[in-house]
């Protein structure tokens, strides 16, 4: 039953795309500033869901890693390392939050997934000096979450991390290197580390993946802009944006040569991960495996996302998708 419900919902968001929606509903009491913005407001569309109605988590809760029992070791978690402490956010939680609140290494991080872009971003979240804390709108564009900060109820692409809407238009949020990797890869790098765990186990079906089989549709939801060319959409490619490395590529291109090295990163990948966004049980997905990116002059982490060929056409349209 979940699973022909889920399959009935995503068909029923693809024969009748959500209307623009730039403006609020009175009952939300937004404070923004709709007057500043940096994007056609009728690119904003409504998601469904009012203004936190798909609940940020503002107190996560973490345990050590010997303590938690119920991950299977496939699962995706975004790994977290900062200033020496070391976290992992299972996707299996962060469905139905998209993103949480933390505080990480000492310093306040936002740690955000999108369902629809399979985009897992973590951002310092800080501007210019301010420490911000992020809600979700209820909105999307181009099929991407599209965060509020409590501060000053500023909008921001959670894809770019860009404020795009409101009295911070303009401002960038820093991105933290961050990765998608298997429950068993994280508990291996970090035997000591910390792996968020729900509140309340008996809020949402965690565990569950609404979105079954998205990631194997023809075509992505609630997203009306151009296709890329040669490439089927929900292909899944990474994209490197950290400081001088741009450039994204297929992530078949990266599991069929293993190690990839490319202005300066290299790329690397393993298997043993599934994919969040295919069964209706996440544990159950079908592997896609794991791809690390370091930069090669020390082996640190680099800023990156894997995500759907139609989000890196949407949101760098002139950037070419190499190994297609």
């Amino acid at each position: 039953m979940f699973v022909r419900l889920s399959v009935l919902i995503l068909t029923a968001l693809l024969a009748f795309p959500a209307a623009a929606d730039p403006n609020p509903k009175g009952y939300e009491n937004w404070k923004t500033d709709f007057s500043i913005t940096s994007v056609d407001l009728s690119e904003i569309r409504s998601g469904g869901p009012p203004k936190d109605g798909i609940p940020p988590i503002d107190e996560p809760k973490l345990v050590n890693v010997s303590v938690e029992n119920m991950l299977t070791d496939q699962e995706p978690v975004i790994m977290l390392e900062v200033n020496g402490d070391a976290r992992a956010y299972p996707l299996s939680t962060l469905m139905w939050h998209e993103i949480a609140n933390d505080v990480v290494g000492g310093e306040p991080v936002a740690v955000t997934y999108c369902p629809l872009c399979n985009a897992s971003i973590v951002f310092l979240a800080k501007h210019e000096g301010q420490k911000l804390d992020f809600g979700t709108t209820g909105r999307l564009r181009n099929s991407d979450l599209v965060m509020y900060d409590r501060q000053t109820e500023t909008w921001w692409q959670q894809f770019s991390g860009e404020a795009i809407v409101g009295e911070l238009t303009g401002a960038k949020l820093k991105m933290l290197p961050s990765t998608t990797v298997s429950w068993a890869s994280f508990k291996e790098k970090y035997p000591d580390g910390k792996v968020l765990v729900p509140n309340n186990p008996e809020f949402r079906q965690y565990g569950r993946n609404p979105y079954a089989y998205y990631d194997t549709a023809k075509r992505p939801f609630l997203y009306g802009g151009s296709m890329p060319e040669g490439i089927e959409p929900m292909a899944r490619v990474i994209i490197v944006d950290d400081g001088d490395s741009e450039f994204a590529i297929t992530m078949d291109a990266v599991r069929e040569a293993g190690t990839i090295e490319k202005d300066g990163a290299v790329l690397t990948w393993s298997g043993g991960m599934v994919s969040a966004l295919d069964s209706s049980s996440i544990a159950d997905g079908r592997e896609i495996g794991q791809v690390t990116v370091t930069r090669k002059s020390d082996g640190e982490p680099m800023v990156h996302h894997v995500t759907f060929a139609f989000v890196a056409h949407a949101f760098h349209e002139d950037l070419e998708i190499s190994g297609i």
